[in-house]
């Protein structure tokens, strides 16, 4: 079952250079060049941060690890306040359908990161799961951030 995300009236700010279109990441802090998958993946760090209200401080964007041997690049990780991985997310465009194969290459990153959420997402469906012992369970919500809570 789809996890219904309901995204901020917040958009992405987007720039026009002479030759093409710059997406700002708030967490990179820098311009990128937008693609439809940079495009899933802004909106997406905005609901983190703006609805969910993950600090900007927790969350990691296209950092590299290794996958059987291979150099793989996560597009985002949000951090529990212990710095120990709580959500491994993966973004594909829009076009992109959720298969098998995609989930396939979150749990590669997820045997690598041990996070306790996985999700996928290509803006239209995300789909999560929770790590429960040695299952993964799917969600149907993705929990929000709160201060207080020792978990996160």
């Amino acid at each position: 079952m789809s996890i219904v995300i309901s995204y901020s009236t917040t958009k992405p700010f987007i720039r026009k250079t002479r030759d093409r279109e710059e997406v700002f990441c708030k967490i990179r802090k820098r311009w990128l060049l937008l693609t439809p998958e940079e495009w899933v993946r802004q909106n997406f760090l905005i609901y983190l941060t703006e609805v969910l209200n993950y600090p900007s401080s927790l969350i990691a964007v296209e950092k590299q690890l290794i996958v059987n041997q291979q150099k793989r690049r996560f597009d985002i990780v949000v951090y529990k306040n212990t710095m120990e991985a709580f959500m491994i997310v993966e973004c594909k465009e829009m076009e992109v359908s959720i298969t098998e194969k995609v989930i396939q290459q979150v749990l590669e990153y997820y045997s690598v990161v041990q996070s306790d959420l996985m999700l996928v997402t290509n803006g239209n469906f995300t789909f999560g799961f929770r790590r429960v012992g040695d299952e993964l369970l799917s969600i149907d919500g993705i929990p929000g951030f709160e201060k207080n809570q020792p978990t996160i």
